[in-house]
Formats: structure tokens, sequence, C-alpha cells
């Protein structure tokens, strides 16, 4: 009698049906759209008077216009206070830095966040004077996440180091502008910086951009697709 063992494999699968096509500038794959220019920031979006190439869109579900994807990194501030302070220390997610000096700079403190396992180099940028107020601004991998709190421990005198939170990550626009469609192909001017209801065309550039929580599947540690696949062995 011949039996049958049934075994599952994950393996990696590239699910590319969110591209328009394999590279996204292929002939006649660079489709022409409409910017609604009145759901863009001027200061934040087109300070010289061009939205830049790059810029992430997302549809505009109410009018089928496109506007900027709207996810937020988070931006948490670290400020000095009392009096006394002579270093300290940022805990985030369990895991603690080595002491920063209380005249420490923004690169400084950037450094010793880098240098924590849970965060990595390139996913958060400090900015501010030496002695603070510090900007920190999560990216790269902890980028559009509501991330943890930082905590701080002082020394020195009755010195204190408050963290505030300024922008909380993942904050998605709504209708529509939470689901990133492309990147725009090439810059486009604002014809009149004091008109912002003027809509523009425009071209969009589709690859690879995908915002995982609308993937229709998991991801396993690796970030791959996790699917089984069902073997049968005679």
């Amino acid at each position: 009698m011949t039996s049958i063992e049934v075994q599952t494999t994950s393996y990696q699968v590239e699910k590319r049906s969110w591209l328009l096509s394999q590279h996204g500038t292929d002939p006649g794959t660079t489709p022409s759209i409409t910017l609604d220019v009145s759901a863009f920031t001027p200061a934040v979006h087109y300070p010289n008077g061009f939205i830049p190439s790059g810029t992430a869109l997302a549809k505009i579900t109410a009018s089928g216009l496109y506007g900027p994807y709207t996810v937020s990194n988070e931006v948490q501030t670290l400020t000095e206070g009392g009096s006394g302070l002579t270093s300290f220390t940022v805990t985030w997610n369990g895991q603690t830095t080595a002491s920063l000096a209380a005249a420490a700079t923004a690169a400084q403190v950037q450094a010793a966040l880098e240098a924590l396992s849970n965060i990595g180099a390139g996913n958060v940028v400090v900015t501010g004077n030496a002695s603070g107020p510090y900007t920190v601004t999560f990216q790269g991998a902890l980028a559009g996440t509501d991330v943890a709190a930082m905590t701080t421990t002082p020394t020195g005198g009755t010195g204190t180091v408050t963290v505030a939170t300024a922008t909380a990550g993942g904050t998605e626009g709504t209708g529509g502008l939470d689901v990133c469609k492309g990147l725009l192909f090439s810059s486009v001017k604002v014809p009149n910086l004091a008109d912002t209801t003027k809509d523009v065309g425009a071209g969009l550039f589709v690859h690879g951009f995908v915002k995982l929580s609308k993937l229709p599947f998991g991801l396993n540690a690796n970030g791959q697709a996790d699917l089984p696949m069902i073997h049968f062995v005679a």
C-alpha cells in the first residue's frame, strides 16, 4: 500500500499585481493624472513653486484627482530642564543608550540612538542645538508607524530631560489619501502659488511602493510572503 505524506514549505513570492508595469516606465504605462493642488500644503510640498518628482501620491476618492500620500512619521522631542544636569541616557523599547553629556550635540544623540539594535542606522534622525531641545524623527524601517515613547534617566542636580510627542506616527489621511498609488514622475510647476484651486496635469510613476498593511497576506519575520505549498510524496 502506498502512503502519502503531506508537507508544507514556505517560499518567497514576488507579488507584482500592484505594479502597473514591470518597471513603471515601460512605454505607454506612465499614466496621465490630474493633481488637486488644494490638497497639497505649499510650505511642505512645494515651497519653491514646484511639486518635486518622486512625491508619493494617493487618489482622492471623491474627485478622482491625486493628492499627497499622507502617513506621518513619529516625531518626539527631548528637552533639558532643571539645574545641574550633567548627563542622561535614553531608553526606547527596553534598550538604553550609552550616557550622553548634557551638552551633547544632535549628532551624538542620533549616534547613540542608532547604536541600539532595535533602532539601527538610518532609522532615526536628530536635529537641534547642543544641550537641546532635540527633535527626534523616526524614519526608514520605523517610518509611518506609531512607535513607543522614549524615556530618559538624567544625572546631576535636579536636572530633567522631558520627552514629548510632537507628531504621532502612522496617522493616515482619509478619503483615499492613505493608500499610495505611485510617485510623481516629473516635477510639476504650480501655476500660481496664490491660487491653490488650480488643478494641474502630471505623470504617475508606478513602481515598488507598498504599504504593508494593505497587502492581502501576512509577511514573515524576513518581510517575505509566507505562503504554503503542498507536496504529495508517494
